[in-house]
């Protein structure tokens, strides 16, 4: 099996002996800290989860959801040509440029589809609201009130080299718009762990956070028997070899050059698994969650 590192954290909020401490890149899952952030800034007063983004057709909570319709930039060739070359990241205004927010995929509310640029237009709105860079703000709003010492985002190369994982090295973490969080797998677990189960967030915002857009079905290949997205959440049925039915999870995976990862909670038996590897496909690391989860 490819390089492995894996964190539980049992239903008395503790991580199992064996926790990995490496340091590793969150990818996406820093969306689920993205949101929030939003979150405690909405509750603050400071940002309206339901009104129209400055300017724009859609709302901060369609952002948060993918139903916006704003398009993204994984399907262009000149991006994965100009990562794979090492160039220099593209400036914002120029990703902008490339994949402008105001050229809709669907009226917004009106369907689903996963956005990176969404959640760089969330970035942006909560550096303006709070007048600091998402590192300050992720700090101050999320991971200092959780209690998490050695996660931060990920700004140079240097920072990605730091990375347990050898993929990972020489990567510019300004190709992650919606910014990379590198941090160790332990504190990626007690992350979602104490933001689904603790009092960083209000119950209501708690409930936001969790309210469930239905995707679809099956995944082929994949743990997934029904998919769904929260507010900066996955969420679904899950089912494999071993189990007798299947069990509801919510976090996200994770996927970027060099590894991937899967960071999931188990409501139901109060258990939060992180797992990164080195191996390419995201249904290893998610496999490896829900076997952690249930099976275990």
């Amino acid at each position: 099996m490819s390089e492995c590192h894996i964190a539980v954290v049992d239903d008395e909020g503790i991580l199992e002996a064996g926790a990995s401490t490496a340091v590793v890149p969150w990818w996406s899952f820093t969306k689920t800290l993205i949101a929030v952030a939003v979150l405690r800034l909405e509750e603050r007063g400071e940002v309206a989860l339901d009104a129209p983004l400055d300017g724009y057709p859609f709302t901060t909570r369609q952002l948060l959801q993918h139903r916006a319709g704003v398009g993204n930039y994984g399907g262009l060739r000149a991006y994965h040509d100009a990562v794979a070359r090492g160039d220099t990241p593209w400036s914002r205004d120029e990703l902008l440029a490339r994949v402008p927010p105001e050229d809709l995929r669907y009226p917004p509310g009106e369907g689903w589809a996963y956005s990176n640029v969404g959640y760089l237009l969330l970035r942006q709105l909560v550096e303006q609201r709070c007048d600091a860079g998402l590192h300050a703000v992720l700090q101050a709003l999320v991971l200092e009130p959780l209690g998490l010492s050695q996660a931060r985002l990920a700004e140079t190369v240097a920072d990605m080299d730091g990375s347990a994982f050898a993929g990972n090295h020489g990567y510019d973490p300004g190709w992650v718009y919606h910014g990379c969080v590198i941090g160790p797998a332990s504190e990626a677990a007690l992350a979602l762990h104490r933001i689904l189960t603790g009092d960083l967030l209000s119950p209501a915002s708690r409930t936001a956070l969790l309210d469930r857009h239905p995707i679809g079905g099956p995944l082929p290949g994949r743990p997934w028997r029904t998919t769904g997205y929260g507010l900066g959440l996955m969420m679904g049925d899950v089912l494999c070899d071993g189990m007798t039915a299947p069990r509801r999870l919510a976090g996200h995976s994770a996927a970027g050059p060099g590894s991937v990862g899967a960071v999931y909670h188990a409501a139901e038996r109060q258990r939060t698994a992180a797992v990164f590897t080195a191996d390419p496909q995201e249904y290893r690391a998610e496999f490896l969650a829900v076997q952690r989860l249930f099976l275990v």
